[in-house]
């Protein structure tokens, strides 16, 4: 099922079907434009962002982590708690 990100947190009225919630498979995947930007694994309750990308994805991503229960304070920090960074060996 794919529903558009409501605005609950965000001050603006809409995000005009820019960003969308996709509930498949036990997780909920935010797309923001055409790339899934974050995703919920709904069992374990763990969430794994992908990038912030441009200011408006990023909007995006802390109204839905807002949502989902999880702090979103500012970009450092969402990248820090939420992005798992791969290390090269």
């Amino acid at each position: 099922m794919i529903t558009e990100l409501l605005t609950i947190f965000d001050k603006r009225n809409s995000f005009y079907r820019k960003a969308l919630v996709i509930n498949e498979d036990n997780k909920l995947k935010l797309q923001s434009y055409d790339t899934i930007v974050a995703e919920l694994d709904i069992p374990s309750n763990k969430i794994k962002v992908n990038g912030t990308y441009s200011n408006t994805t990023l909007r995006h991503i802390k109204e839905f982590l807002k949502q989902k229960g999880f702090k979103a304070d500012n970009k450092k920090q969402i990248e820090k708690d939420y992005i798992k960074i791969k290390e090269v060996v």
